[in-house]
């Protein structure tokens, strides 16, 4: 089974509100299959945002699910569509890098932002979904901070995030599931912007 067929299956078999046949119809229209996680850190190669995807789905069921109070369709819609903003965010170019052995120029490729509408990270994330399936508080919530430390409304000095993470248990547990996707799980998944 291919990491896309992986996803729909998961999507088809834990998601059923309204909606989701359409974000599933325009997720085809867009590069999310294909796109890089990042330009150059986690899976910073061709399908990396759905590697991304079901890695973090897969930590936060392993090691945060709890069948007696988490739903699994919050958690599917949470992981499975966290970092939906980075669709249609990067694009394939190319740069001179000195080759430290032989001296000379070579035109290296590399993944360059393109961001045709930046909203900020997880909420555009949550705008894209919402634009199709209508997300609970605690989806909402757990999606625009799946950050964590790494906002910029945090490094701003909001203290919105610690009363999200009281508030919406997802939230936390969307937070740890993606620290450790990337930060473990997915080191070493670059292959683009090595030099």
């Amino acid at each position: 089974m291919t990491n896309k067929e992986r996803f729909i299956q998961i999507v088809k078999e834990n998601i059923k509100r309204e909606g989701i046949d359409a974000l599933m119809d325009w997720l085809e229209t867009t590069d999310f299959y294909t796109a890089p996680a990042s330009s150059r850190y986690h899976c910073a190669c061709p399908e990396g945002l759905l590697m991304h995807s079901l890695n973090v789905y897969d930590v936060l069921m392993e090691k945060h699910f709890d069948p007696q109070e988490d739903s699994a369709e919050s958690a599917a819609l949470c992981a499975l569509f966290h970092d939906l903003c980075k669709a249609q965010f990067y694009k394939v170019s190319t740069r001179n890098v000195k080759n430290e052995q032989t001296g000379a120029w070579e035109k290296v490729p590399y993944y360059a932002i393109e961001d045709a509408f930046p909203y900020g990270h997880g909420e555009k994330s949550v705008y894209l979904v919402e634009r199709f399936v209508r997300l609970k508080p605690a989806e909402a919530t757990a999606i625009r901070w799946h950050m964590g430390g790494f906002d910029e409304a945090v490094k701003g000095g909001s203290f919105a995030i610690s009363h999200a993470w009281d508030k919406y248990p997802l939230a936390v547990k969307l937070h740890l599931a993606d620290l450790e996707a990337s930060y473990l799980r997915e080191k070493g998944t670059s292959v683009i912007n090595k030099k």
